[in-house]
């Protein structure tokens, strides 16, 4: 089996190229190394041995596209995941975010069309691309904001409406790998993405708030809390992630053009501090230091995937409970102090 991953350095990517190379495929990278952490992962990556070929290289260049013509003509999975992946970054950055993530998408597409390759073509999206939910009735109880008439979650059924810079880039790029599938054929899927978490995850403020709250309380940097701290998510494992990303290419046409939501379902939310919050007092054995700020543009209260078309299309549900998971991502982090100073 040949993988051929962009962003093959970052959180995810790293993640899924250690999965490959442990079931024997030969996996190609391509990463420009600007990503916190992307360098460290690439270390940690040739020590697991295996066929690993690495290019630096950028999306947004169409040179070092060509450069890697060969490797995606002949890949059998594709999984892009390069990406700008910050709300806050493309308020203050609006052209590099477009560049990044609507540009450069289109690049990569226009690289597989180019190479005639007959990869799943699997797009990391985002559950950004739905806005800001306005519409939809949410409730607050004692721990958390919660959906009124949305027992299992937002289905991929819901309108698009993308709010912030990222949303649009995002968006943007969603809606041209769903449409190089039906023009030029390409077997796309897209996958809106909800939080991922997990091991290899170099979480900063802006992004990857779960491994953030843990990384910070690990270096002794007190945490910033944006709203009342009740928003809720559902928290996906990376190994999960991967889990999903793998049986969508097992399935071959059944997944062919279709567009999914990914996380980690009803069954596996938290809110952001005031459930969180506890849990990390007890995993540091004191209580964490915060401090409350105004809401973020574009913040929804709530957030949960209905993750019920993967698991009918292709059999996939999460694995791993948020207590277990976060538990691991604890140890990871801590074990590896080193890392974040």
């Amino acid at each position: 089996m040949n993988v051929f991953i962009t962003g093959g350095a970052g959180f995810i990517g790293s993640n899924a190229a250690a999965y490959y190379l442990s079931r024997g495929a030969s996996v190609v990278i391509l990463d420009n190394l600007s990503r916190r952490g992307a360098a460290k992962n690439l270390e940690w990556l040739k020590t697991l041995g295996g066929k690993l070929s690495v290019t630096i290289g950028d999306i947004c260049n169409v040179k070092d596209l060509d450069g890697v013509h060969t490797s995606i003509a002949s890949a059998d999975l594709l999984l892009h995941l390069a990406a700008q992946v910050a709300v806050t970054t493309s308020v203050a950055s609006p052209r590099e975010d477009f560049d990044i993530n609507a540009r450069g998408t289109f690049n990569v597409l226009e690289a597989a069309r180019a190479s005639k390759t007959k990869a799943k073509f699997i797009y990391s999206s985002t559950n950004k691309v739905y806005g800001g939910m306005e519409d939809v009735e949410v409730v607050e109880e004692e721990t958390r904001w919660a959906y009124k008439n949305l027992p299992f979650g937002v289905g991929e059924d819901r309108g698009l409406d993308f709010h912030s810079p990222y949303g649009c880039s995002k968006g943007a790029a969603d809606q041209y790998v769903h449409d190089y599938g039906r023009i030029y054929g390409l077997d796309t899927v897209v996958m809106r993405q909800s939080c991922i978490y997990g091991p290899r995850q170099f979480g900063v403020e802006d992004q990857g708030w779960v491994a953030w709250f843990i990384i910070a309380q690990t270096i002794g940097i007190p945490l910033s809390i944006y709203g009342d701290g009740k928003q809720v998510r559902d928290l996906l494992f990376v190994d999960d992630l991967i889990g999903a990303f793998d049986k969508a290419y097992q399935a071959g046409e059944k997944t062919r053009g279709e567009i999914y939501n990914i996380g980690g379902g009803s069954n596996n939310t938290m809110s952001v501090w005031s459930e969180f919050g506890p849990m990390l007092n007890g995993l540091f054995g004191r209580t964490v230091a915060s401090s409350f700020h105004e809401w973020r543009q574009g913040d929804q209260k709530v957030f949960i995937s209905d993750i019920r078309k993967a698991q009918h299309d292709f059999g996939w549900v999460p694995t791993m409970g948020v207590k277990n998971g976060i538990a691991r991502l604890y140890q990871w982090v801590t074990s590896n102090a080193a890392l974040f100073t």
